[in-house]
């Protein structure tokens, strides 16, 4: 029987090993050395936050792998033999694969500053990190946090949740400026400091100073300030984890290298999720996307040429979502920092600065192109639907109120929305709303 050997437990791998049971009776091993099973990383924050218990992250009970003739081994897996398909671990012992998925993650990006092995600097990526920031909270009454991404925010929500004080260092000069235009980001920055963070906007980490016991004691920034502090979450993004594959015949770039199919330049060997770097990316994709649903779509991807379905990965539109404290956040399409050549937008913002839309579209057709949505939940199917039938921005804002997610009871900005379009484009447009009946059936 085909022995089909997956490295991690994340989304991506798992995914990959509920489909290619779904397809085939095949052999199938996951190992991961973090976690007995597979849980939702996402969710890490709100376990150190109270809201949720461990056990309450893991998608499927511990009888499921059993049930699903799925084995589960708890390892690190120290070195690959290519040639003769044998896994060595750390802790001795070996196994034979005859096809082996790659499915091994990110880990917290560290830059080489002075004091960042020190206890108390760490990043927030694993259930080791959560442990170990669990050891680190008592006795902490300040946390400087370093990056100004989507881990950051979470890092400094989850430090203020315990009532510990947090500077928030983000090298840019607003925050996610990289990935979100000035209006939206601008409105993240006023949230932030909102929320009692000390919000340090163009400033950067120096050096980490340490005590006489090993720990954390102050950060230096750029600028020479002496900041005191006990936790420094070292959140400056991720990066593939793949420093144990390096040196061998395994194509590596920043991450693993695989063509579309999601294949290695080793035969029988491939690799997704995070680790997944693409030799020739989808039309407006990156060569890597860190991101949970993209993990899974490779899962399902891979499973099927595993399965004698040998198929392309296809990512679909882009969208994304996230929650900057309490403001939810999505996007759909493509909603560069800065505008491209031959598009143009229109942005909305509520009067009480806490939502806003902002659409881009084609200047010469008026297609749509994407959108961000500050506190109004959108439907995906619609907006998905919205993009592949190349809509113009016109038709998707007469029928916002048929994509809005939000409960009945919650307030409607269509109105609003479309007055100001109107006020600007010189149009009359007014708002439009299909039967749910109409509208599930046209997605069907």
């Amino acid at each position: 029987m085909e022995h089909i050997v997956i490295i991690g437990n994340g989304v991506a791998g798992v995914t990959a090993a509920r489909h290619i049971r779904k397809l085939s009776n095949k052999r199938i091993t996951i190992i991961s050395s973090e976690t007995d099973y597979f849980f939702s990383r996402t969710a890490l924050m709100y376990i150190y936050m109270g809201h949720m218990k461990f056990e309450h992250t893991q998608p499927y009970e511990p009888h499921f792998w059993k049930k699903n003739n799925i084995e589960l081994k708890r390892a690190y897996v120290e070195s690959i033999d290519y040639d003769t398909k044998t896994l060595s671990f750390k802790l001795g012992g070996t196994m034979n694969y005859d096809k082996l998925i790659l499915a091994v993650g990110s880990k917290p990006n560290k830059f080489g500053w002075p004091g960042q092995d020190l206890k108390g600097a760490q990043g927030l990526y694993s259930y080791q990190d959560l442990e170990t920031l669990e050891e680190n909270t008592p006795g902490t009454k300040h946390a400087v946090v370093v990056g100004g991404g989507l881990i950051g925010i979470e890092f400094a929500e989850m430090m203020h949740s315990r009532g510990i004080d947090v500077t928030f260092l983000v090298r840019e000069k607003s925050f996610w400026s990289n990935v979100l235009p000035a209006q939206e980001s601008a409105m993240i920055n006023r949230h932030i400091l909102e929320n009692h963070i000390d919000l340090r906007l163009g400033e950067e980490l120096k050096e980490i100073i340490g005590d006489e016991n090993g720990r954390v004691k102050q950060v230096i920034t750029g600028t020479g300030e002496v900041i005191d502090c006990q936790i420094v979450g070292l959140t400056a993004g991720v990066s593939p984890n793949v420093d144990f594959l390096k040196g061998g015949t395994l194509e590596i770039g920043r991450g693993i290298k695989v063509n579309r199919y999601l294949e290695t330049n080793i035969e029988d060997v491939y690799a997704i999720g995070d680790c997944a770097e693409f030799i020739e990316p989808a039309p407006d994709r990156r060569p890597l996307e860190q991101v949970w649903y993209t993990g899974k779509m490779m899962g399902e991807t891979l499973a099927q040429t595993i399965c004698d379905n040998r198929i392309t990965y296809d990512p679909g539109h882009w969208f994304n979502s996230a929650k900057f404290f309490d403001i939810e956040y999505q996007t759909y399409g493509w909603v560069f920092a800065q505008l491209r050549e031959g598009e143009a937008d229109f942005y909305w913002e509520d009067k009480t600065g806490k939502l806003c839309m902002h659409f881009v579209f084609e200047k010469s057709t008026h297609k749509f192109l994407g959108v961000n949505t500050f506190g109004i939940r959108l439907r995906h199917d619609l907006f998905d639907q919205y993009l592949t039938q190349k809509a113009t921005i016109e038709h998707v804002l007469e029928h916002l109120k048929d994509a809005n997610f939000d409960p009945e009871f919650y307030k409607q900005y269509e109105s609003d929305i479309l007055q100001k379009f109107n006020a600007e484009m010189g149009t009359t447009l007014k708002v439009k709303a299909k039967s749910w009946t109409r509208i599930l059936n046209a997605i069907k």
